[in-house]
């Protein structure tokens, strides 16, 4: 059996990353990573499916065990992806998608050097503030934090290994990109390194 890949997944606020990943995970290829989060669950969400609710001692426990891929702090909870969930997905074959921000990618990367790490982009940054704006549901000061926030993202850029741009109405278009990217890295010789040695086996 093939081992999966670990897919990371970034784009600053408007970029489409619930959309494009939702088209991957139609198939049966690709499995999305649930965080683990200190916060309390909110009305309709489900442990296991939405996060991993589990309490601040255990997170905290976890990340000195080195269980943590990544984590970070926002609002005083703590949110992070669980390491030996994430082996257990790769070890199946499937590939796993981890839809997290430039920090979590960067701290993935230095932990799990083979995963493929992939910014999804609008085509612009005028696009991106139009769609922002196009939500219609977030206050001027929001939407300008979102925008800066966005060009620190984009500053940061280049330790990723593939860029895909998310163009209006076009989001099957991008899944099928980052599809061509895991295809192609599944048949890269950096994944085959004992290739000679298991052709000559049988």
């Amino acid at each position: 059996m093939k081992q999966g890949l670990m897919i990371v997944v970034s784009g600053p606020a408007g970029s489409g990353k619930g959309t494009v990943n939702a088209h991957l995970l139609q198939t049966e290829d690709f499995v999305y990573s649930v965080s683990a989060t200190t916060r309390a669950p909110r009305p309709g969400e489900i442990d296991g499916v939405n996060y991993h609710f589990i309490s601040r001692e255990e997170f905290l426990a976890r990340i000195e065990s080195g269980d943590m891929l990544e984590y970070t702090q926002y609002c005083e909870n703590f949110y992070g992806t669980p390491r030996k969930e994430a082996e257990e997905v790769l070890a199946s074959g499937k590939n796993l998608i981890l839809e997290i921000e430039v920090e979590g990618a960067r701290n993935v990367k230095k932990k799990f050097p083979d995963a493929v790490l992939i910014l999804l982009l609008p085509p612009s940054f005028a696009v991106q503030e139009a769609r922002l704006r196009g939500r219609g549901t977030e206050t001027e000061d929001k939407i300008l934090a979102r925008l800066e926030r966005a060009k620190e993202e984009i500053a940061e850029a280049d330790f990723y290994d593939y860029v895909v741009y998310n163009y209006d109405g076009r989001d099957l278009d991008a899944a099928e990109d980052i599809l061509a990217i895991v295809r192609a890295e599944h048949h890269s010789m950096r994944r085959h390194k004992k290739m000679a040695d298991s052709y000559f086996a049988c």
